[in-house]
């Protein structure tokens, strides 16, 4: 298939609004631990998901994140803890439910398609229960709701990995299951069509209205799509909130960095203010004579005429389309700050410039905690 081909068929998804709608459920998860041999996957974790709702489990590879979802859907068994179903424990010992009774359906990160069914009989692996004719109805309504219906008698091989991404998709959400739990399903994408993707996934969610737990260690996938994020490190939750609620008031060093790159600087505490090269910032809740970090967003930053606020001159300045990057020297400062700016087209490489940098878009952490 010619390239240009291929990339109509991902830009065509199925019209919105045919989706079949689910009975969302509410998850839970009450002190989950789980270990493999010495490693603990996860620490006493306790969540809980409202019927409908789009949560994304962000973090670092190995934080735990697919360990929770895999638990969820019963491939796992928690060593301690339990996982809760509209209130009622599906994973402890004397009441565990199998996976394929829960109504929660999977989406795997490297999709897990049989190889000797067609897109059509994959998707219809699922439909156990329905009549032969419901089934087949049912799958080839789920294919063309991802833009699918031409391939439908293809096998896996012949799809693209996000061909098959999507047949996984229909897979899962074809019984309209209450629960839909997804591993990085955006994660092999190219990132010219990843946004269309998201976008499209997104709008599927909210047309079955299943509760969702989306697996990413992308934070722009997690803001765009979720309605809440959990963020998590080394098998524990460190944040729960909205993308604007993590990024804006993050609730340590590590929660902020995973949002942005910062410029970090070090400074200390003086008068409810930290004191550093770039200026003085005040500050709430540390200790006076503390060492703290002060982090500095680099689209906060603004540059005005030389003889103005911070001097600083420009190292270098890189045009990235709808924003400029550029590094600026400032005296006193051992490495240039980081900007990002929207209106830099005038700005040279050399040139002297001041530096303005607004309290309001600083965050201040203590120094050891990272």
């Amino acid at each position: 298939m010619a390239r240009n081909e291929t990339k109509a068929r991902w830009l065509s998804w199925g019209r919105r609004g045919t989706a079949g709608a689910a009975i969302p459920m509410a998850l839970a998860f009450e002190g989950v631990t789980q270990r493999f041999g010495e490693v603990e996957a996860l620490s006493e974790v306790t969540l809980a998901v409202e019927p409908g709702e789009i949560v994304a489990l962000l973090g670092q590879s190995g934080c735990g994140k697919t360990t929770l979802l895999r638990l969820a859907a019963g491939v796992e068994r928690p060593d301690a803890g339990r996982v809760l179903l509209e209130g009622r424990d599906v994973s402890s010992p004397g009441s565990f439910v199998e996976p394929e009774q829960r109504g929660v359906g999977l989406v795997f990160q490297d999709y897990a398609l049989f190889p000797h069914l067609s897109v059509r009989e994959n998707v219809r692996f699922g439909l156990r229960g329905y009549g032969e004719a419901s089934a087949d109805a049912t799958a080839l309504r789920a294919i063309a709701r991802v833009g699918l219906a031409d391939l439908a008698d293809s096998y896996p091989h012949m799809l693209s990995g996000g061909e098959q991404q999507r047949v996984a998709l229909a897979r899962a959400v074809a019984p309209r299951p209450g629960v839909l739990l997804m591993d990085e399903p955006f994660s092999n994408l190219d990132r010219r069509l990843r946004d269309v993707v998201r976008d499209e996934t997104a709008a599927l969610l909210q047309e079955t209205g299943a509760t969702s737990i989306i697996v990413t260690h992308d934070p722009e996938d997690a803001m765009r799509i979720a309605d809440r994020i959990v963020l998590m490190r080394a098998g524990r939750i460190v944040q729960v909130g909205t993308g604007e609620e993590l990024y804006r008031r993050p609730a340590s060093l590590f929660a902020a960095r995973f949002f942005c790159d910062f410029t970090e600087v070090e400074g200390r505490v003086s008068g409810k203010a930290v004191d550093t090269p770039l200026g003085r910032f005040p500050v709430k809740g540390l200790t006076e004579g503390s060492d703290a970090i002060v982090c500095i967003r680099p689209h906060a930053v603004r540059l005005v005429p030389n003889g103005y606020c911070l001097p600083g001159r420009v190292v270098t300045r890189r045009f990235l389309g709808e924003v400029d990057h550029i590094l600026v020297a400032v005296d006193g400062f051992d490495r240039p700050l980081s900007v990002r700016a929207s209106l830099a087209g005038s700005i040279r490489e050399g040139e002297d410039v001041g530096v303005d940098i607004p309290s309001d878009e600083v965050l201040v952490f203590p120094a050891g905690d990272t």
